[in-house]
């Protein structure tokens, strides 16, 4: 996986770089195998900020594998510098470069949510198996003690929603038409209610069909993203607590449209694309800019 091959980089340039993306939700993503990168918090900011740096989402690191079963780590920061357990984007990012450096079609990656099995389709589509959706309180987690398909939260035009962890905590508020919702006013504020300890992924979701979601997301420590990978899972899941779809449908993002399907042993399974943009390398000032 040479991110830096090419003779253009100029001498004083630093750490190279993929920019990949996953229906629009983008990273920056470093391959720390070789050598751990040391990045300080002030230089995630730095490099995820959109009019100074690259520019993303989140900020992604693989990293040497940690167990024998698996082939990486992958170390997920928001763009607000903020260490995360889950991405479901990245993590199809992240498989379908494993595959490409092993040839193979199956890898396995490890996070701080768990371990994700990931595979690849005659079609270049990746599945990822995002493990189990979290439905208890404690798991999310909340604050207090709750019915998880139904929160007594309410703000703006949202109300009562379905609170699931997909390694990462989720509000899916269902609404007659996401468009109309003022994601940008409500999303930060719901981001930090007091019954969300760890803050949450905000996501509004409408009813299409039996086998079609379309949602928004307001995502923590980033804000509105074109696709949240775990936030689809969580407003599949949601839906079918509901009894608004199966436990299969087609959720359909700003950025384009990924396949849901709710096992009936509770894993999540996740299809979609993953692409790379670009590769680059950081100037020295990005790296390591001060405090």
């Amino acid at each position: 996986m040479d991110f830096g091959a090419s003779p253009l980089y100029k001498a004083g340039m630093t750490l190279p770089f993929l920019k990949m993306h996953g229906l629009g939700n983008d990273f920056v993503v470093f391959d720390a195998r070789p050598a751990p990168l040391g990045l300080t918090l002030a230089a995630v900011r730095a490099v995820a900020d959109r009019r100074t740096g690259v520019g993303c989402d989140q900020l992604i690191i693989i990293e040497p594998p940690q167990t024998p079963d698996t082939a990486a780590f992958m170390r997920i920061h928001n763009a607000d510098g903020s260490e995360v357990s889950a991405c479901g984007n990245a993590s199809r990012c992240v498989a379908a470069l494993l595959m490409a450096e092993t040839g193979l079609d199956r890898v396995a990656l490890a996070t701080k949510a768990g371990r994700l099995e990931a595979s690849r389709d005659s079609r270049g589509q990746i599945t990822v198996d995002m493990g189990p959706a979290r439905l208890d309180w404690r798991e999310i987690p909340l604050a207090e003690a709750a019915e998880t398909d139904a929160l007594e939260i309410s703000h703006g035009p949202l109300n009562r929603p379905v609170a699931v962890s997909m390694g990462n905590p989720h509000a899916v508020f269902f609404v007659p038409d996401v468009d109309a919702v003022p994601l940008a006013e409500v999303g930060p504020v719901l981001e930090h209610h007091p019954m969300f300890p760890e803050r949450a992924n905000i996501e509004v979701a409408q009813v299409l069909g039996p086998g079609r979601l379309r949602m928004r997301v307001w995502e923590r420590g980033t804000g509105i993203t074109r696709a949240c990978g775990t936030g689809a899972c969580a407003v599949l899941v949601a839906a079918a607590r509901r009894g608004l779809t199966g436990r299969s449908a087609e959720v359909v993002l700003d950025g384009g449209v990924l396949a849901i399907t709710w096992r009936a042993d509770g894993h999540v399974l996740m299809t979609g694309p993953a692409t790379t943009s670009f590769s680059g390398r950081l100037a020295p000032e990005l790296s390591t800019p001060p405090s």
